[in-house]
């Protein structure tokens, strides 16, 4: 094929930054020949008369919502405008590090945003790279899913959102994420606490393996609010970005918020990972217990056994106790009662039952 390779992952030259036909068709039968098939999945939203609407042709002061985009959105987005294939791509690698980068044509932030994931018929939390990319005309996010924080925005069900405000929009997402960041920790906490009443009489793994997956998403929360709480300090240095008084209040809200996050996963991390060594404790525990209930009953039990095996011996039966006797199997019956009732009163004051 003419005109040069496939613009791919790694390749640093092949970044689209010419309008030049031959090379727009080329990278066009790329983007087809490289595409996944889907439905699309570029929504775009505007502020009309001071609610959001999805329209279908975006406009100066627009949002494009890409989720999950196949190599044709990208590519699509990328020639018209003028943003690199590399930096749509970035939020797509869910091991993407959040970071701030300025280009001449648009700023990119990527931060961590909180999901739920469904492994095992049972919510789990994580997290996925979102990206917010601020051009001179509108505000274009990827991210790989629906998330609740863009949920937000696309029903309508934030104040004073308005798509044109791009300084106002970046915040209220930013803030929004931490606050979905928290209440998320919450939901743990009261997730830890459910399986810690279960672990009391408990001498399975399951318990601890649930602990260990929240234990997990703390780890996953942390680590994405440390690296989100770097971008809001750089946030603050970008010239970029213009910052208004109006927004200031915001701004300080976001990073207020966003350090409580980080408080709150540090101290729920902490108290769980205490935990879980704690009832790794009781769970052996309550194994040895259970252990020690079953070597009691079985003692107690082996002494009717051992009556019993001697009157089945192969022996003459003249030489046996109450042998003779038209009452002597209730008298050894009762007798065998007897001793294993007085065995089992003495294992009982001995706290062994």
């Amino acid at each position: 094929m003419e005109g040069g390779p496939c613009p791919g992952k790694s390749n640093q030259d092949n970044k689209i930054k010419s309008r030049n036909p031959i090379r727009q068709a080329h990278l066009n039968l790329c983007a087809r020949l490289w595409g996944m098939k889907g439905d699309n999945m570029i929504r775009i939203f505007k502020t009309i008369d001071g609610k959001i609407h999805q329209v279908e042709e975006a406009t100066e002061g627009c949002w494009i919502a890409l989720t999950d985009p196949t190599a044709t959105e990208i590519f699509e987005v990328s020639n018209k405008y003028q943003i690199e294939v590399d930096d749509l791509r970035a939020p797509l690698d869910e091991e993407e590090r959040s970071r701030i980068e300025v280009e001449d044509n648009y700023t990119l932030i990527l931060v961590d945003t909180p999901i739920i994931e469904e492994r095992g018929d049972k919510d789990w939390y994580g997290t996925i790279p979102l990206s917010i990319i601020v051009t001179n005309e509108m505000i274009i996010t990827v991210c790989l899913e629906d998330t609740s924080v863009l949920g937000k925005f696309m029903d309508g069900r934030v104040r004073n959102f308005y798509t044109y405000m791009k300084t106002r929009f970046i915040l209220q997402i930013l803030y929004n994420n931490a606050s979905m960041f928290l209440h998320y920790l919450r939901i743990i906490d009261k997730k830890s606490e459910e399986v810690e009443e279960k672990l009391h009489a408990s001498t399975r793994n399951q318990e601890l393996i649930e602990l260990l997956e929240l234990e997990k998403s703390l780890v996953y929360f942390t680590t994405s609010l440390r690296s989100n709480e770097v971008v809001l300090e750089k946030l603050l240095k970008v010239e970029r970005i213009k910052q208004y008084p109006d927004d200031t209040d915001l701004l300080e809200d976001v990073i207020v918020e966003n350090k409580q996050a980080i408080e709150m996963a540090n101290i729920y991390s902490g108290i769980l990972s205490g935990m879980m060594d704690a009832f790794a404790s009781v769970i052996s525990n309550n194994l040895n217990i259970v252990m020690k209930f079953l070597a009691t009953v079985t003692i107690v039990l082996s002494i009717p056994t051992m009556i019993a095996s001697f009157y089945g011996m192969n022996v003459n039966s003249h030489g046996m106790p109450f042998a003779d006797s038209p009452y002597g199997f209730a008298i050894v019956l009762g007798l065998t009662l007897l001793l294993s009732l007085f065995v089992a009163y003495i294992f009982n004051k001995k706290d062994l039952f």
